[in-house]
């Protein structure tokens, strides 16, 4: 019997009611364009940021590519 009470005590600790969204989640997904799209150019201007040349981009798409048709491969099918 104390097994049981310390089992359904655990569970009700550990779960947490939900919480209403705070901060970037509750804001409008308009609003949060402005926002990211300000940090991006922020990062441009002071020269933080990367641009992919072709090369770069084509060498990166290759390597995705690979990635994904070698876990293709080794999947177990049903």
């Amino acid at each position: 019997m104390a097994l049981q009470e310390s089992t359904q005590r655990s569970e009700s600790e550990t779960s947490s009611p939900r919480r209403s969204p705070r901060g970037f989640a509750a804001m409008d997904p308009q609003r949060q364009r402005e926002i990211a799209s300000l940090g991006g150019r922020a990062a441009h201007q002071s020269g933080h940021a990367h641009e992919f040349t072709s090369e770069e981009a084509r060498a990166a798409g290759k390597k995705r590519h690979a990635r994904a048709a070698a876990a293709a491969s080794e999947a177990p099918r049903a």
